[in-house]
């Protein structure tokens, strides 16, 4: 007798951190070719899914999860519940590919910050794949998980697996790390951000990924032979720092701030503004954090094995 799909699935959608990155040159399709070091982390937002007969619907709500509750009200961008939200594109995705019949209903509760770098609008989409497929009681291969992860963006792929991994192509090319050992970070999300399309722009006309790419490959090589640690992979460093504009005076005082409080080896996450510096063995990490309010939103995270977590209801 086969097992009937549940009616309501919960998923656990992480945020991610890049340990390293480096961007360098644009390929023929228009985007560029990356090495990153992806690193899952516990700060999650929630993804709820239920069917319904047709049509697919979302609800946004935000939940403020920092030290001492995050940003100020006001402070962050909204995510948008409309048509254009990586959810219901990923929703429908799913059902066009698969042939699934029916709708579904989505709650989403954010707790990641937008355009901070850490990823949220990737989680959430890797979350909807896996809420469609749970919802119909459908099972397809890595690859093809794969497949449709990366046609909704480049960090859906890794979104959908996590722990660990290199990331290269666009970062949709995926070899999985072993982290040495855990960590704990600080993360701060300034309220200040940054353009990606333009942070990219910047890069073509410095030609900074160009110099920096021979090494950077054979860095890459040598991962896979050896447990990875923060502060290895951190040897990367981010592509994007160099083209923070006028922003860079912010960024460096803050990376100050952070090392002053205690954090190791600032770095930028992604394009940014998200900054993240790794907690010392046998630090509080909460006292720590405490010295940095004021800063924008601060999260005390940790690494993690997985990037989502589902749980369903009969």
């Amino acid at each position: 007798m086969s097992r009937r799909p549940p009616r309501r699935v919960e998923v656990t959608a992480r945020a991610k951190l890049n340990l390293g990155l480096v961007v360098g040159p644009r390929r023929s399709d228009g985007f560029h070719d990356l090495v990153t070091i992806f690193q899952s982390v516990s700060l999650a937002d929630t993804l709820v899914a239920e069917r319904r007969a047709s049509g697919f619907t979302l609800a946004v709500s935000h939940k403020r999860a920092g030290v001492g509750g995050g940003a100020a009200p006001g402070a962050d961008p909204v995510v948008p519940a409309g048509a254009d939200n990586l959810v219901l594109r990923a929703a429908r995705l799913v059902a066009e590919r698969l042939g699934l019949p029916g709708g579904a209903r989505f709650r989403l509760v954010k707790r990641i910050p937008v355009r901070s770098g850490l990823g949220g609008g990737s989680a959430d989409a890797a979350a909807a794949v896996a809420a469609m497929l749970a919802l119909h009681g459908r099972r397809i291969t890595r690859g093809r998980r794969i497949a449709l992860a990366a046609e909704l963006g480049s960090d859906v792929p890794f979104a959908a697996t996590g722990g660990t991994a290199l990331g290269m192509g666009r970062g949709e090319r995926l070899t999985r790390l072993h982290l040495a050992r855990p960590f704990r970070a600080v993360v701060v999300v300034p309220r200040w951000r940054i353009s990606t399309a333009l942070a990219f722009r910047r890069i073509d006309d410095t030609k900074y990924g160009l110099t920096l790419w021979e090494p950077t490959l054979r860095f890459a090589a040598s991962l896979g032979r050896k447990r990875v640690t923060a502060s290895n992979a951190s040897r990367l460093g981010n592509t994007f720092e160099r083209v923070l504009g006028r922003q860079r005076h912010h960024f460096d005082l803050l990376c100050a701030r952070m090392r002053t409080a205690g954090l190791l080896d600032p770095r930028l996450t992604g394009s940014g503004s998200g900054v993240f510096g790794m907690v010392p063995a046998l630090a509080p990490a909460q006292e720590i954090a405490g010295r940095l309010q004021g800063l924008g939103s601060v999260f005390v995270v940790r690494s993690t094995g997985r990037g989502l977590r589902l749980r369903t209801q009969p």
